[in-house]
């Protein structure tokens, strides 16, 4: 999303207690997930398929080209990932990845000041077939977002 203003997460995870002799014995974790939450960011058609399901159609030819946004009923949301980078103030940035997200809560859209925004996205994101959840890094240097293979 080429401007988001506001991308939260949270962590949480389900415990299991084991008691025995009425102690607590041990706790095991069912694997974590994230929560995540994207404010206000202006985004393509394209970016908001891959949001929300459906499809986008392409007609016509420069400077002539239509493009077509459309969800069925039957269409459902797909995964995704979530690349967001944050520029510090020191020219360094922070970049986090959330590997296997699916919109699970509302999507929101606008039309304001010429363009196309979403006002509010959420949903979950579940470890990948790896099993990476999510990753946050931060540089001294800012650099673009590398696009996934």
């Amino acid at each position: 999303l080429p401007a988001a203003r506001t991308l939260t997460w949270s962590e949480s995870e389900d415990f299991e207690t084991l008691r025995g002799d009425d102690q607590v014995q041990a706790q095991h974790g069912n694997g974590a997930v994230i929560a995540w939450d994207l404010e206000q960011g202006g985004i393509s058609l394209a970016a908001y398929a891959v949001i929300a399901g459906g499809a986008v159609t392409e007609t016509g030819t420069t400077p002539n080209v239509v493009k077509t946004y459309q969800k069925n009923v039957y269409d459902q949301r797909p995964y995704f990932r979530i690349d967001g980078q944050a520029i510090n103030d020191n020219g360094g940035d922070t970049k986090v990845t959330i590997h296997k997200c699916k919109a699970t809560g509302d999507i929101g859209g606008e039309f304001a000041e010429g363009g196309f925004n979403v006002t509010k996205a959420s949903g979950e994101g579940n470890p990948d077939a790896s099993g990476d959840l999510y990753d946050v890094v931060q540089s001294e240097t800012a650099a673009n977002i590398v696009q996934p293979t």
